[in-house]
C-alpha cells in the first residue's frame, strides 16, 4: 500500500473527498513528524509508538576498499508497534473499528 491507496482507504471509511482525505492523511503524517522532532515521540494506543532514537558514533568501513570510515553519531526516527497491531498483523487480518 502507498500514500494513493491509504488515501483511498481514508475516503471511503471517512466518507470524504478523495481531497480532502489526501489532506487529512498530509496533516496526520505532518503531525507525526513535528510530534517526533519536538517531543521525542508520538504514541497511539492501539497502534504503536512513533520515536526519535539516537545512534552512537561508531566505525565502518567502506565496501569498496575496506578501509574503516568513522560514522557520526546520529538521531533516527523509529516505530515500535503495539501488541494489538502485531497479533493483527501475524493473524493477516485488518484493524477492528
Amino acid at each position: 500500500m502507498n500514500r494513493t491507496d491509504l488515501t483511498a482507504v481514508v475516503a471511503d471509511a471517512t466518507g470524504l473527498t478523495t481531497h480532502q482525505a489526501a489532506e487529512a492523511v498530509a496533516a496526520t503524517l505532518a503531525g507525526i513528524a513535528r510530534g517526533m522532532a519536538e517531543e521525542g515521540s508520538v504514541a497511539l494506543p492501539g497502534f504503536g509508538t512513533f520515536e526519535r532514537r539516537a545512534r552512537a558514533a561508531r566505525t565502518g568501513r567502506n565496501p569498496q576498499t575496506g578501509e574503516p570510515i568513522e560514522i557520526a553519531a546520529s538521531v533516527a526516527p523509529a516505530f515500535k508497534p503495539a501488541a494489538a497491531l502485531r497479533r493483527q498483523v501475524a493473524a493477516g487480518r485488518p484493524a477492528e473499528n
